[in-house]
């Protein structure tokens, strides 16, 4: 079980360190092996082998993951998309239907629309994100409703406790992707919420040099979705699980610090003549502010916005010159994203705008850097670009 006496600074440094019992060093050892002994008589499958997610890096890591949602146990995945393919596929058969939230990650969406055809599976997309426009898509058939909270790309927030109590309503599983938040600013599970995933690519890693995923529940849950992930093999080498674990000891001051600065830039860029509007939880504005201020820790680092028309988008990305124009996010350094040609660019036009995924939206990752001198360098690349 998860100690949960400790803070959360504390469960970053030391939740799930490996001892080193040979020379006592204070970094956890790492175990390059894919080969343990094997001599019968006992189960082979209990024994370390890096495609049963057991090898001692992934167990240890996990151990770190879990406690830091205020889980049971969690998996470690090569990727945020394998982490939500399996975990999905682990729960769902032909002829179940699904409930998705309108607004999602690109790739989640089109491994959706992909995917689920071929297997017989059915879904469908919320028309809003009230707990109504969820119940509406209740089905006899529905085993499931998947959300994203804050969304991507347009930080929209999802009530995880009215999903939740929808769910256990008609005793169906909920699932979240909790990337954007991330676990310092938000804790799913805490809120009634089944499994937790993250892309661990993103803030989990966050220095821009790793690919993982995570998932997050009980016990129960997470052995149903480890049965289904030895078949699809989406398991993280030991190498980088134990690069991850490096990483994530510095989660809470990183993500702390990156909040931060958010909060202080999207009060700035809300006054700039030159832009719409800007998507951010923690904007009194936003629609959803109340909601996101009753579930999340802090409102994160994540936000968007649209640019007037006169602003030539590829010009303003060309013109920056602190921030980096980059297909991923959540690492130290800021980065700007243009989602109608990247994350979201396999959406129709029909579903972009039903989104309210703009041609002049920019999705803006902050990092660790003095607040002022990001503004200055957005607000310089926009003047540069008006025509």
């Amino acid at each position: 079980m998860v100690n949960k006496s400790k803070k959360f600074s504390t469960k970053c440094v030391h939740e799930g360190e490996i001892k080193d019992t040979m020379y006592q060093g204070i970094v956890s050892p790492l175990f390059m092996s894919t080969t343990y002994p094997w001599y019968g008589g006992e189960d082979a499958e209990k024994k370390p082998y890096p495609r049963y997610f057991n090898t001692p890096n992934q167990e240890f890591l996990s151990k770190k993951i879990a406690a830091l949602e205020n889980g049971e146990k969690a998996l470690i995945f090569s990727s945020g998309m394998a982490a939500i393919s399996t975990s999905i596929m682990a729960n769902v058969k032909s002829g179940d239907h699904i409930i998705f939230q309108e607004d999602l990650y690109g790739g989640t969406r089109n491994f959706i629309k992909t995917e689920f055809g071929k297997y017989g599976i059915e879904y469908s997309f919320t028309k809003g994100l009230d707990s109504n426009h969820f119940s509406d898509e209740i089905k006899d058939n529905t085993v499931g409703i998947y959300i994203e909270s804050p969304s991507n790309p347009l930080l929209k927030i999802v009530d995880l406790k009215a999903i939740s109590s929808i769910a256990n309503q008609k005793s169906i599983w909920t699932m979240i992707d909790n990337t954007f938040a991330s676990p310092v600013n938000q804790n799913p599970i805490n809120h009634g919420i089944d499994i937790v995933i993250h892309s661990a690519t993103k803030y989990l890693g966050g220095h821009s040099d790793i690919s993982a995923g995570a998932v997050i529940s009980t016990n129960s849950k997470i052995k149903k979705i480890l049965d289904s992930a030895k078949n699809f093999g989406g398991n993280l080498s030991d190498y980088t699980v134990w690069l991850l674990e490096r990483s994530m000891k510095t989660l809470h001051i990183r993500v702390k610090e990156q909040t931060r600065n958010a909060k202080l830039l999207a009060k700035m860029l809300n006054e700039n003549d030159n832009i719409i509007t800007v998507y951010y939880p923690g904007l009194s504005s936003h629609p959803s502010h109340d909601i996101a201020k009753s579930q999340m820790n802090d409102f994160g680092a994540m936000m968007s916005f649209d640019l007037k028309e006169n602003v030539d988008v590829y010009t303003f990305l060309k013109s920056l010159e602190i921030i980096k124009p980059g297909m991923s996010l959540a690492g130290v350094e800021t980065t700007v994203n243009f989602p109608i040609k990247t994350s979201h660019g396999l959406l129709t036009q029909k579903e972009r705008d039903n989104q309210g995924i703009g041609d002049k939206l920019i999705r803006l990752s902050v990092g660790i850097e003095d607040y002022q001198d990001l503004y200055d360098d957005l607000d310089n690349a926009i003047k540069k670009s008006i025509k």
